[in-house]
Order: structure tokens, then C-alpha cells, then sequence
């Protein structure tokens, strides 16, 4: 890392951020300072964890709360936000000196990691320590180390220094016993929790009332090239449907303002909020409204799968009754192949027949379809049990 950080912003910023990391838990940490500790790869993970962490603060409100990430767009979204965390650092780089002097500046007293972003050193090290460590929303699959000849090694120390898993799936739990992960249980997503809070805050945002008016709208969340091939073809051949592009990284913005010349930019609106509505694209140009705006669609294109990067956050979407629309390159992520057979969003394999699909549910004509489809992406969500509730019964006993 430290020799790709010569060549890779991205990197760089880890390699950096690290640096620090000790100084922070110093100045807000003591020895004696209980502390429940969360790890989470990236922005995603965090997202999965962020109920089990906001309960676990109501069971212990005199324990002191550490959030760690692995990578810089996780780390750089959440400090910038409001959160319950007194530490938010990235995790040191996992040699055994390095985590055990981090370790011993504060009393851990329960740790989880999110998905799977193990650290081997800092597993034992906790252990040490005698912290209580949990997998949450653990996700195995056939292609992990573990399941091959050499995985024998990973296995046992994950059996030595993990008090409990609690897995997504039933797939993920046999998986897991099959190598004698038993200190295991099914729970679910925690990411369906964490969606269903969103039903409950406040979800305005400025303009977006006024440029969509009578249309319909489709946002395009967290997008990349193919779904913006996808907003291209359906802009072509429906000119009567409003348009909102949130692309996954704002430096696309510039190369969607060459695409969609007529394009409003978000940031215009806010300065000159007398501008004229009759764009049919606007493109937003600020991140953390992504999850708000699905509030006000009717069709969602979520990114990602059309592209190897992996399938973004369909659950947003979903979770406000918005059929879901997504390229079919997924692998880890159950959530997709469920949300399809219960027929409350559809996958692609290329932007062509997307897009037919995304202009037969916006056709005045096809109201039944895209209702139907409505409701069943809104129950999806909202029969998934409480996954939160369940993982925290069993920590606390």
C-alpha cells in the first residue's frame, strides 16, 4: 500500500490518514475508558453496522464509542456527517506491535467487524484482551479462502478469536459449519434495519418537488457509465419523464454535463432557485442526498451492476415502494436475486434492454405493472425481520 500510494490518491489517503490514527484514540481515549469498538471496510458496511452500534449505545451509554475503516471513501463520507462516535480513525495496518499498542490505550469491551474484513493480528490481540468480538452480518461464500486446502489456517483462527457469528443467510451459516464456524446463527441484514429508519426521518429536499411537478421521475443512483447509457436511451425516447442523475463519484459530473448538455446541475438550482424547470435531466452535483431522492421516485437504475465494481445500495430504492432496475454483474449480494424473485426489481445484462424496460414502466399504459412491482419491492423490505433485535439479544445474554 504504502508503495501504490505513490501512484493512487486513494491509496495515499489511507497511507496518511493511518498516521494518525494513534494521536486520535490518544487524545480522546484513557486506559481506563470502556469502549465499544466497530470496523467496517468502507462506507457500505458502516451503513450495515450503524444500528447494531446505535443500540448497543442505548444498552451502554457510559461506554465510550470507536468506528475504524479500512478504506478512505468510507472514512472520509462519515467524519464529514454527524455520528455517535467519539473516535472515528482508520484501522492501523495489522502487525502485531502496531494493533497492540493501539489496543492498549483503552479498555475494549466488545468489538464487531461488519461482512467480512477480518484482521488476524487484531483479532488475537482483542482476544488478549478479553473483548467480546462479533461478526455482524456476516456473509460467506464458496470462493473464500477458507473452503480451499490452504484455508485451514484462517479458519482456525477465526474458531479461536471470534466469540459469535451472525449470519445473513442460511447458505452463509452451513458454510461456515461446514468448516466448523459453529459459534454461529442466522440474523439477516442489518442493512434492512437500517432502510426502514429512512421511512421515518425527513426526506425533503430542496427543488426536487419543483423540477419533477406532474412526470414521473427515475433517479439514476450511484451511477456509472452503463447507467448512464441507460438515462441517455431513455431520454431519447420519452422526453415526458424527469430525470435525476446521482452519479457514484462527483468527478462524473463533468463528463455527464458532455452527455446531457441541457442538463440542469443541482448546485445551479440552489444558487439561482428561479430557473426554469423544463429540463428533463438534472444532475446532482453534492453527495448525501442519494437516499432522500429515492423518496421521490417512481423508477429507480441503481449503479454498479453493469460495471465490476459490484452492485450499490438497492435497498434505499426499495425501501420507499420504488421497483428497482440494476446491471446482473452481482455476486455478493443476496439482496438482488431476492428482491427479483419477489418481483419488486429486475436485472439486466446490458443497458439495451434495461433502458426497454425502464421506458415500458414509465408508459402511461403500464400504471398495473409498475404499481404491482411498487408494492412487492415495499413488502420485500418490510417483511424482513429485525435483525437488530435478534443480535442484540444475544450479545447482551
Amino acid at each position: 500500500m504504502k508503495v501504490f500510494s505513490l501512484f493512487n490518491d486513494k491509496t495515499k489517503k489511507g497511507v496518511d490518514g493511518r498516521k494518525e490514527s494513534l494521536d486520535k484514540v490518544k487524545s480522546a481515549f484513557s486506559k481506563t475508558d470502556k469502549v465499544i469498538w466497530m470496523h467496517a471496510a468502507s462506507l457500505g458496511e458502516y451503513e450495515q453496522g450503524l444500528p447494531v452500534l446505535e443500540r448497543l449505545k442505548d444498552n451502554f451509554p457510559d461506554y465510550k464509542i470507536l468506528v475504524t475503516f479500512f478504506s478512505p471513501s468510507g472514512y472520509e463520507n462519515v467524519v464529514k456527517k454527524k455520528h455517535i462516535a467519539d473516535v472515528i480513525c482508520y484501522l492501523p495496518f495489522d502487525k502485531k506491535n502496531t494493533v497492540r499498542e493501539f489496543v492498549s490505550l483503552f479498555d475494549v469491551k466488545l468489538f464487531f467487524t461488519v461482512k467480512y474484513d477480518y484482521w488476524y493480528n487484531l483479532l488475537e490481540v482483542l482476544k488478549e484482551n478479553k473483548a467480546k468480538t462479533y461478526v455482524i452480518s456476516a456473509l460467506f461464500y464458496e470462493r473464500q479462502s477458507f473452503f480451499t486446502s490452504y484455508g485451514k489456517w484462517f479458519v482456525k483462527q477465526l474458531k479461536k478469536n471470534v466469540d459469535w457469528f451472525f449470519h445473513q443467510t442460511q447458505f452463509s451459516l452451513a458454510l461456515a459449519k461446514s468448516v466448523g464456524l459453529v459459534k454461529s446463527s442466522v440474523t439477516g441484514d442489518t442493512r434492512f434495519d437500517r432502510v426502514k429508519q429512512l421511512r421515518s426521518r425527513d426526506n425533503h429536499v430542496d427543488y426536487i418537488t419543483d423540477f419533477i411537478g406532474e412526470h414521473k421521475a427515475i433517479v439514476f443512483g450511484s451511477s456509472w457509465q452503463g447507467e448512464e447509457k441507460i438515462a441517455e436511451l431513455v431520454s431519447r425516447k420519452n422526453n415526458t419523464v424527469k430525470i435525476i442523475i446521482a452519479p457514484h463519484d462527483l468527478k462524473r459530473v463533468e463528463h455527464l454535463k458532455n452527455i446531457f448538455p441541457d442538463a440542469l446541475l443541482y448546485s445551479k438550482i440552489k444558487d439561482a432557485p428561479s430557473l426554469d424547470f423544463n429540463s428533463q435531466i438534472l444532475i446532482i452535483d453534492s453527495i448525501g442526498l442519494l437516499s432522500k431522492l429515492y423518496s421521490y421516485s417512481d423508477i429507480a437504475v441503481v449503479g454498479g451492476g453493469f460495471h465490476d465494481a459490484g452492485l450499490h445500495n438497492i435497498l434505499e430504492a426499495a425501501t420507499f415502494g420504488v421497483p428497482v432496475v440494476f446491471g446482473n454483474h452481482y455476486k455478493k449480494n443476496p439482496e438482488a436475486d431476492d428482491l427479483t424473485s419477489k418481483n419488486g426489481g429486475r436485472s439486466f445484462s446490458d443497458e439495451y434492454t434495461a433502458a426497454e424496460f425502464v421506458l415500458f414502466l414509465a408508459n402511461k399504459d403500464n400504471e398495473e405493472e409498475l404499481t404491482e412491482m411498487s408494492e412487492n419491492a415495499e413488502n420485500f423490505v418490510n417483511e424482513k425481520p429485525d435483525s437488530t433485535d435478534m443480535i442484540l439479544q444475544k450479545i447482551l445474554s
